[in-house]
C-alpha cells in the first residue's frame, strides 16, 4: 500500500525543502499502531521543523506534524483495535519520529489518547496541541486557586493558536481573559472568543520599567517569553501565578526577586510533550466539554499538504491568526 506525506529532506546551503511524495508502507518508522490520518495542525514548532529552524531535527527524510486525528488501521497493541479513533500529541512526534504531514502515521499505543466523546478528529486538530496546552495551564492555575471572578487573567499571544484557545476556554469558565496581542487588527476575532479586553503589546512594553509594578493581573498564561514574561511577573497580584507555556519572543528572562518574595508570584512550568496519559485524558475530556468549534467562525483555515512549506513560514513571522488545520488526503 502506498501513501502520500509531506517528505522534508536535509538541508542544501542552509535551505530546506519539503516536497509531496507517493512513499510505500514500508517506509514507515516503527511503532505499534498504524494510523489513517484525517487531520493534523499547524503550530509554531511545525513552523520550524519544516524551515529547518531551531535544531528540532536531525534525522532526514522527515515527515513533519507535531499532532493529528485519525482512525486505526492496524495495531498490534490490545488497547486500540482498527476502527479506534485516536489523536495523538507530543513525544517529540514530528520532531525525531515522524509525525502526522502525512495521510498515514506508525507510532508507540503509549502516545495515543483515545478521541474523546464530541469530538470528531477535526475539532480535535482545532483543539490539537495549542488546545491541550492551554487546557493543561488552566488546570495547572486552577490548582493553584485561581477562581472565576478575581479579576482579569492575562493571556499573551492571544491571537496565536495557543493564546486564542486560552481566551476561549477562560470565558467559557467564566473567567476575564484581557487579550495581549501584537496584532491589534484580530481584536474582533478575540472579543469573539470572549476577550474582556485588548492590550497592544507595544503599548505594554512601552510602560516604564519598575522593579515592581502596579498589581493589575491575578494570573496570566504566557506563550512569548522574554521581556513580556519579565514584564508581566511584575504586574500579577499578591498570590497569583503565571503558567508559561512558549518562547515565541525568545529564551531568555530578565525579572527580579521581588514579585516572588514581595507578592508571593509563583512561575509554572507547563510542558504538554511528555505529560503522562492519566494528564492527557483528563485534559481532553475537559476540551470535549468546553471546547465551541462554531467560536472561531471564518477563523479557521484548512489546507492541503502541499500549502503547509509557505504557511509554516508565515506562522514564524507571525501571519496565522485562528486556527490552521492539515487535510492530508486534500489535493
Amino acid at each position: 500500500m502506498s501513501f502520500r506525506a509531506l517528505v522534508t529532506q536535509a538541508p542544501v546551503d542552509g535551505e530546506t525543502k519539503s516536497v509531496v511524495e507517493v512513499l510505500d508502507d514500508d517506509r514507515l518508522p516503527q511503532g505499534d499502531v498504524t494510523v489513517d490520518v484525517e487531520w493534523a495542525g499547524l503550530n509554531y514548532k511545525d513552523g520550524l521543523c519544516l524551515t529547518g529552524q531551531g535544531g528540532l531535527v536531525r534525522n532526514f527524510p522527515h515527515v513533519a506534524g507535531i499532532d493529528f486525528a485519525g482512525t486505526v488501521r492496524a495495531s498490534d497493541d490490545a488497547r486500540y483495535a482498527a476502527g479506534d479513533k485516536v489523536v495523538l500529541t507530543g513525544w517529540r512526534v514530528g520532531e525525531t519520529h515522524w509525525g502526522g504531514y502525512s495521510e498515514r502515521a506508525r507510532v508507540k499505543a503509549d502516545w495515543l489518547v483515545p478521541l474523546p466523546t464530541g469530538l470528531s478528529t477535526r475539532d480535535a486538530m482545532m483543539v490539537g496541541t495549542a488546545g491541550l496546552t492551554a487546557m493543561l495551564a488552566i488546570n495547572r492555575l486552577q490548582d493553584m486557586g485561581l477562581r472565576p471572578g478575581a479579576g482579569e487573567v492575562l493571556v499573551t499571544g492571544a491571537a496565536g493558536g495557543v493564546g486564542s484557545i486560552a481566551v476561549m476556554l477562560l470565558a467559557r469558565l467564566g473567567y476575564q481573559p484581557a487579550a495581549l496581542s501584537g496584532r491589534p487588527k484580530h481584536g474582533d476575532m478575540l472579543r469573539q472568543l470572549g476577550a474582556t479586553e485588548i492590550i497592544d503589546r507595544a503599548e505594554f512594553l512601552a510602560q516604564p520599567d519598575k522593579p515592581l509594578e502596579s498589581a493589575r493581573f491575578v494570573a496570566a498564561i504566557d506563550s512569548v517569553g522574554g521581556d513580556i514574561l519579565g514584564k508581566l511577573l511584575r504586574q500579577i497580584s499578591y498570590g497569583g501565578s503565571v503558567a508559561s507555556i512558549g518562547n515565541a519572543a525568545g529564551i531568555g528572562l530578565s525579572t527580579n526577586v521581588l514579585p516572588f518574595i514581595l507578592r508571593g508570584v509563583n512561575l509554572l512550568g507547563i510542558d504538554s510533550v511528555m505529560q503522562p496519559f492519566e494528564s492527557r485524558v483528563m485534559a481532553w475530556q475537559r476540551l470535549a466539554e468546553l471546547f465551541d468549534p462554531s467560536a472561531y467562525g471564518s477563523n479557521v483555515e484548512a489546507i492541503g499538504l502541499a500549502a503547509l512549506p509557505d504557511k509554516a513560514a508565515a506562522i514564524l513571522r507571525g501571519e496565522v491568526r485562528g486556527r490552521v488545520l492539515v487535510n492530508p488526503h486534500a489535493q
